[in-house]
């Protein structure tokens, strides 16, 4: 009969292992997180639910959504132990939209395909961001060309071919790693093109990209094991200075997660977080008995 592997699907938030919500974190021994091994790249899914949405309006794809990144994307950091790794924050950053494009000047400003190519040199991470979509990471090797992880294969396309239509941010400061010299990251993105489903060693394109910038073996696929207490941490703002934590054993994992928060939205993440921090209120309520009698 064989081995037969079942893909993991995302559990919901209360099945999640989460820091304790006061920020105390209770010692209560190795906990298993969210693992995502035998998930396949998020392009190929999303292409999956494009071409399902596409059949229902009688081919057509549907057109872009207005996109505004503080309405759409999630505040987060990211931890290993006690060194940030990673910040996605717009407090003191510019995004007000200009005249011109609608980018502002911000680091999460985004711009049109064309007019983000007037800012890209060799060497840079570019995200594509879309409501409801997974972001796509690319590496700007010159000549308005991007080498990007797209249907488990990489390849070597047109900035503007890569976007499909979306707008678009430099994405080096994200990553608070040690970049590796412009030349050297090109060389790394070029040298992948035609590496393509058991060959690859990333799971989507964000992990490619930055393997490319970093040279970290942390965003590949089993570059990480996974035993033992969680070292990274995903803080999650929900804005009025409260934040939430889940823990995770490798880079990887965390961001399958990070990515999914950003295709709901996140109004989404904060009303299914919202929903987990009040289900595990009203459970400690009843599980403790010293306050039902203190409340008689």
């Amino acid at each position: 009969m064989g081995n037969q592997v079942e893909k993991l699907t995302h559990l919901n938030y209360k099945e999640v292992p989460t820091a304790d919500p006061t920020g105390m974190d209770r010692d209560e021994g190795p906990r298993i997180g969210v693992s995502y091994i035998f998930s396949s790249d998020d392009d190929e899914l999303e292409q999956q639910q494009q071409d399902s949405v596409a059949q229902d309006m009688g081919g057509e794809h549907p057109a872009p959504q207005p996109y505004d990144p503080r309405l759409q994307e999630v505040e987060c950091s990211v931890y290993y132990r006690d060194e940030c790794i990673y910040q996605k924050s717009f407090a003191g950053d510019d995004t007000a939209p200009d005249a011109r494009d609608g980018g502002g000047g911000g680091q999460l400003s985004t711009y049109t395909p064309e007019n983000l190519l007037n800012r890209c040199k060799p060497g840079d991470l570019v995200e594509f961001v879309c409501q409801a979509q997974y972001p796509h990471w690319a590496v700007y090797v010159g000549d308005f060309q991007v080498v990007h992880l797209h249907r488990l294969e990489v390849v070597n396309s047109f900035l503007t071919d890569a976007s499909q239509g979306r707008r678009g941010r430099i994405a080096n400061y994200l990553y608070r790693y040690k970049p590796l010299s412009p030349a050297t990251v090109v060389r790394n993105a070029l040298e992948q093109v035609g590496c393509k489903d058991r060959e690859l060693s990333w799971r989507n394109s964000e992990c490619f990209a930055a393997w490319c910038r970093y040279g970290k073996r942390e965003f590949k696929i089993g570059g990480e094991l996974r035993i033992g207490k969680q070292p990274y941490r995903l803080q999650i703002r929900l804005g009025d200075k409260r934040s939430h934590t889940l823990e995770f054993q490798s880079l990887e994992d965390l961001i399958m997660e990070k990515r999914r928060n950003d295709q709901i939205g996140r109004a989404a993440v904060i009303q299914e977080l919202s929903s987990h921090l009040q289900a595990a209120e009203e459970e400690e309520e009843e599980g403790d008995p010293g306050a039902q009698t203190a409340a008689e």
